[in-house]
């Protein structure tokens, strides 16, 4: 496996021990939040991660970024990169850092910039419409 050292973390290459494939999602993706359409988008991203359910990312320009606050929670995936948080206030507190979004993601998972993805246990739906 190819590892590299960057600011001291590990950077972690996918491949077949932990694969990562990245698809475009059949349909579009709508999320919504206290009967409000946080984001809605036909060029959805699924990021599939071994050990992980699927994940929705839809890009940052087809999100209502009014309706997001960002937080000060921050996490970091050796994979993917450093990752930073949204909550969307309307939601009240079940939708505190509801959303995740990788701004630098590593090359391995480039396609994801400028995405945003959601925790669907933090909004009331994330629904694939085809």
């Amino acid at each position: 496996m190819n590892n590299t050292l960057s600011k001291g973390r590990e950077i972690k290459i996918p491949g077949p021990d932990h694969p990562i494939t990245i698809s475009p999602v059949e349909g579009y993706v709508r999320v919504t939040v206290a009967g409000r359409i946080v984001a809605e988008s036909a060029r959805t991203l699924r990021l599939k991660e071994k050990g992980y359910p699927a994940a929705y990312y839809l890009p940052r320009s087809d999100a209502d970024i009014a309706l997001l606050v960002r937080t000060t929670h921050y996490t970091y995936c050796p994979y993917k990169g450093d990752c930073s948080y949204y909550s969307i206030p309307i939601g009240g507190t079940k939708s505190e850092d509801a959303v995740w979004t990788y701004e630098k993601p590593y090359e391995a998972v480039a396609d994801i910039k400028e995405h945003l993805a959601f925790y669907p246990t933090r909004v009331d739906a994330v629904e694939v419409i085809s």
